[in-house]
């Protein structure tokens, strides 16, 4: 079935309930198509497992406690230690790039 941009929109919800009944429904406008109501497949049924084994890689050492000064970073607070003398993004200057995209 074929229907202009104007249909589209003042029947989308019949449109949507054919579509999910099956059929396949093109949008046009001046007489060209534009786009395609189409159903969405649900694939059934469980991934099997190991369907990825070779394909992922984890470290050995993901789920190591991160450092107290991130992790402070990660819960809003003030990083405390030795690696707590970062500077805050507003201390940083910014290089010429970055001038130019301020400027923009």
């Amino acid at each position: 079935m074929e229907v202009n941009v104007h249909d589209a929109k003042t029947h989308l919800s019949s449109l949507l309930r054919r579509v999910e009944g099956g059929e396949e429904i093109i949008i046009s406008r001046a007489g060209v198509a534009v786009a395609k109501l189409i159903p969405v497949v649900v694939q059934q049924g469980r991934r099997p497992l190991g369907f990825l084994q070779g394909q992922i890689w984890m470290a050995d050492d993901f789920d190591a406690p991160l450092p107290d000064d991130l992790l402070a970073l990660f819960e809003g607070e003030e990083p405390k230690g030795e690696g707590a003398k970062r500077k805050k993004p507003s201390q940083v200057k910014a290089g010429k790039s970055e001038k130019k995209r301020a400027r923009r």
